[in-house]
């Protein structure tokens, strides 16, 4: 697996430098190359160049509120064979072109042709005004037999899969086993999110009062990122603004947004964002 992340870095490296030179720092960070940067000079520890400086920005703008984004996507990477299409498009529609589009790749599938045996193109199986098309399975190729529809959202005894269903498994996490050890500088990243942390006297006795929301951003083995709550006892010790909070009560106001991470060799690195 080393040996597949250091060949698909040197391929993406090449890309990525050429995007991002041409590309606006901002409205452009969203396509899936600055992600690949991002994975690449993240493991890296961040080295010195133009692609790695504008990557390490948007890295960090991901977590400057709001929102508050995962700051590495990883599933924008094309590690394997991915798609990037328009959010708007992400439809079982877009699923079935996907698959009919792997010509290479997927095995032949049965198409819908007119009453003159001609193909009918269209993800719905009809030209504008024509008639429902029957369907015919393709002429054999190197022996290859027709095989069912990879993705069946209907039909049968089995119950429908949901509305993008199948599109989701891809877009949540990497398109590549990452589970290996090799990776473990992308399950390293944490993100904690203070939204509030307060700490105050009131009262006649002057009680302490303390309220703390703050939750705890992780990636899982294949990159998939998720929330959870946490506290202020678990925030790092590099972590600045809520030293003092648990102690004889200083007066506390605090929010902020944290990121920590290991490279590639076990190198620490962070960075907080405080508002």
């Amino acid at each position: 697996m080393l040996k597949q992340l250091r060949n698909t870095a040197l391929t993406v490296a090449a890309l990525t430098a050429a995007s991002l030179t041409a590309a606006p720092q901002r409205a452009e960070a969203q396509t899936y190359q600055i992600d690949c940067a991002i994975l690449l000079c993240l493991s890296g520890g961040w080295p010195a160049s133009v692609p790695c400086t504008r990557a390490r920005a948007e890295f960090i703008r991901r977590i400057t509120p709001w929102p508050v984004e995962p700051p590495l996507q990883i599933w924008r990477c094309p590690m394997g064979a991915a798609y990037t299409v328009d959010p708007n498009t992400l439809t079982s529609e877009r699923i079935y072109e996907i698959l009919f589009e792997l010509e290479q790749r997927a095995p032949l599938q049965s198409f819908p042709v007119d009453e003159a045996g001609t193909p009918v193109t269209g993800i719905d199986g009809r030209l504008a005004g024509a008639p429902a098309p029957t369907f015919q399975a393709p002429p054999l190729t190197d022996g290859l037999e027709p095989q069912r529809a990879v993705v069946r959202l209907s039909g049968g005894d089995a119950a429908p899969l949901p509305e993008g269903f199948a599109l989701q498994l891809v877009q949540d996490r990497a398109d590549i086993d990452i589970s290996g050890a090799e990776f473990n500088f992308v399950r390293s990243i944490r993100v904690f999110d203070a939204r509030y942390v307060r700490q105050h006297e009131s009262g006649r006795d002057g009680d302490c009062n303390r309220y703390a929301t703050i939750y705890l951003g992780t990636y899982g083995t294949q990159g998939d990122f998720s929330w959870r709550r946490s506290s202020v006892g678990a925030l790092p010790e590099a972590h600045v603004g809520t030293e003092r909070y648990g102690d004889t009560c200083p007066s506390i106001f605090h929010r902020s947004v944290f990121v920590e991470w290991r490279d590639y060799e076990g190198n620490y690195g962070y960075e907080q964002v405080s508002y």
